[in-house]
């Protein structure tokens, strides 16, 4: 495979033509060299890369932890066991985010509960409860994230 234009990449892994310009910008990508009427020229690695990003992201990982990965991946002495410690964080902080939802469910069912679903506005009680800062989810246990 030859060299591939922004738009030829962003097709081939399935994002919008800004998203490249996005990750190039951020230093997920590195710059490419560019035609003499200013076209990128995209070497062919850059697809993985770009979908590795992307299912990266699909797993939680923000951008400044993928490039953390993506720098793990070409720093000499770096062994899977790094790896599997970046993931094994992200698993803690993806139960801390779930424990924190959960609480946010369980306190807006218990507004829920309270409402009749009739009268006016004036006298809905998820309202009031969150007038009076009745309404605030209890802190999994570890705090939320």
């Amino acid at each position: 495979m030859s060299s591939l234009t922004s738009l030829a990449l962003a097709r081939a892994a399935g994002v919008n033509p800004q998203t490249i310009r996005y990750y190039e910008r951020r230093g997920l990508i590195p710059r490419p060299p560019r035609t003499g009427a200013g076209y990128r020229q995209f070497p062919p690695d850059t697809l993985r890369r770009v979908r590795f990003i992307r299912q990266a992201q699909a797993l939680g990982f923000t951008l400044k932890e993928i490039r953390a990965l993506l720098d793990l991946r070409v720093r000499h002495g770096v062994g899977c066991a790094d790896i599997r410690e970046r993931a094994r964080e992200k698993i803690q902080d993806i139960q801390q985010k779930i424990a924190a939802l959960r609480g946010m469910e369980e306190a807006l069912a218990r507004l829920a509960s309270r409402c009749r679903g009739k009268g006016p506005v004036e006298d809905c009680p998820i309202l009031d409860a969150l007038d009076a800062g009745d309404a605030t989810p209890v802190p999994p246990a570890g705090g939320i994230p």
